[in-house]
Parts: structure tokens; C-alpha cells; sequence
């Protein structure tokens, strides 16, 4: 069972689509996972529907939503960045803890939405309000890297005088996101949570080296990871071993 509704976000309007387990009954807790989506993508672009319909089978309220000017949700792609995503990951984590059903609260980002749910994890940890557990897929941890190189899945520009938008296909990157991803304390600010931490990747992965999200583990005091042989960054033919990975870790 779905439900779509939308919340205020600081940059707009932000499109939420909730899945419920089965017997769903809001006068009980339920654990709940927010589910955020990577970089050029949305709530409804693959593995997140499905993370969210097998989670929700496996008990769990999901709630997946579209970061500010993206999907469905309001703001002007040319003012989007990582750090305006963790506000609005902010807007939704308080959004959640205002349901009467929610118990738990844990965090599951994919790609770019990895980074996001792993800083925001840190940020909520120094502000007293952690979240239970963190579940990352395929953690976009070299995106500072491109952005200090000029690099975008391809497309290239100068990335000390950056121009006001960098085209990707059908996505814009803007300037504002370029220079804020420079500096980006990713570490520093993942390492500030210290609650468990699950880490998926796939060998196969063009996009995301492997190397760097194994460096990065070290920076979590409680982690768990798994490398799944032969997975590109979107675990095509994989998600269900993807689903049963975070199910047994969100479980225990």
C-alpha cells in the first residue's frame, strides 16, 4: 500500500511517496526507513521502489521523496547542492518523527543520497536526535573529487572558474553546486554519527571506484560491508540480494 502526499521543504514543496507494510495500523509503532535518491534521479527511479516495496514487506514504513527541484518536488535546479539535499533530508526526518506511528527512524540513501543520509547522520547526531541505524548503497563519496576536478559522468568544465550551469543529458548542474561540493566535508561530518552503519557496493561500478568507498568504512565506528561481485552502481540483477542485506540489518 502507497501513500502520496507533500511536505514543506526549505526550497519548496517536497513529494513524498510512503510504503506501508501489510496490516499497516497507525495506532502501533513501526520502525521507518527514509529512502533517498542519487544524482540525477528521483524517488520513482530504480533501486528505490523496489528498496521501498520489498522493505515495507519485511515490516517497514518506507518513505521515499524527491530532493528539492527534482521529480515531483518544487525549487530551481540551478540552486540545488548537496548541502541544500541534507536540509530537505532534515525537513523529512522531522517530518517522519511528527507520525504518530514512528518508531525507529533510519536512513537509507543511494549514491549522491548516501552522502546525504550519511551527513545528515552526523548533523542529527550533535543535535541529540540520531538516527537508529544508516544504510548506504553505492555511497557517492567521490563527488567531491569530481568537483575539484571539473569532472561530470563524462562532461568536463573548469572547475576553479566553473560556469553557471554544466549539462549532463537532460540534468543541469549548477554553479552553486560545484563550488559547494568542492569543499565538502563528507568524512568529518559522517564520522560525527556513531550509530551502526551498513555499507553496500558493487565490484562492477563505474561510477563510485570501489577503492574509495573502502576508504571511507574507516570513518564510521560501527560498520558493517559487503561487496557484491559483479554489481554496477544501480545493483541491476542484484537488488534482491541489495533488499535482503539492508532487511537483515535494519531487522537487527
Amino acid at each position: 500500500m502507497e501513500k502520496i502526499r507533500y511536505i514543506d521543504g526549505p526550497s519548496g514543496r517536497l513529494a513524498v511517496k510512503m510504503d506501508l507494510p501489510p496490516g499497516f495500523d497507525e495506532t502501533r509503532r513501526w520502525p521507518v526507513i527514509i529512502i533517498m535518491h542519487g544524482v540525477m534521479a528521483h524517488k520513482n527511479v530504480q533501486p528505490m521502489p523496489f528498496l521501498a516495496r520489498k522493505l515495507a514487506k519485511s515490516g517497514f514504513v518506507c518513505v521515499r521523496f524527491d530532493f528539492n527541484a527534482q521529480g515531483e518536488s518544487e525549487g530551481d535546479l540551478l540552486k540545488n547542492t548537496v548541502p541544500s539535499e541534507i536540509d530537505d533530508a532534515e525537513a523529512m526526518y522531522t517530518f517522519v518523527q511528527s507520525l504518530p506511528y514512528a518508531g525507529n527512524i533510519s536512513l537509507l540513501g543511494h549514491s549522491q543520497g548516501g552522502v546525504v543520509a550519511a551527513m545528515l547522520a552526523g548533523r542529527l547526531e550533535e543535535k541529540g536526535t540520531p538516527p537508529h541505524s544508516v544504510g548506504l548503497a553505492s555511497p557517492g563519496v567521490s563527488l567531491r573529487d569530481y568537483a575539484l576536478e571539473g569532472h561530470f559522468l563524462g562532461v568536463r568544465c573548469d572547475p576553479v572558474n566553473p560556469p553557471e550551469a554544466v549539462r549532463v543529458w537532460w540534468y543541469r548542474f549548477g554553479r552553486d553546486y560545484i563550488k559547494t561540493a568542492q569543499t565538502l566535508p563528507i568524512e568529518a561530518e559522517s564520522a560525527k554519527y556513531k550509530g551502526p552503519v551498513c555499507i553496500v557496493q558493487g565490484s562492477a561500478d563505474r561510477i563510485i571506484p570501489v577503492e574509495d568507498v573502502e576508504n571511507y568504512l574507516g570513518v564510521f565506528r560501527d560498520c558493517r560491508y559487503t561487496r557484491i561481485e559483479g554489481a554496477n552502481h544501480l545493483f541491476s540483477w542484484h537488488w534482491n540480494r541489495l533488499v535482503k542485506i539492508f532487511a537483515d540489518f535494519f531487522k537487527n
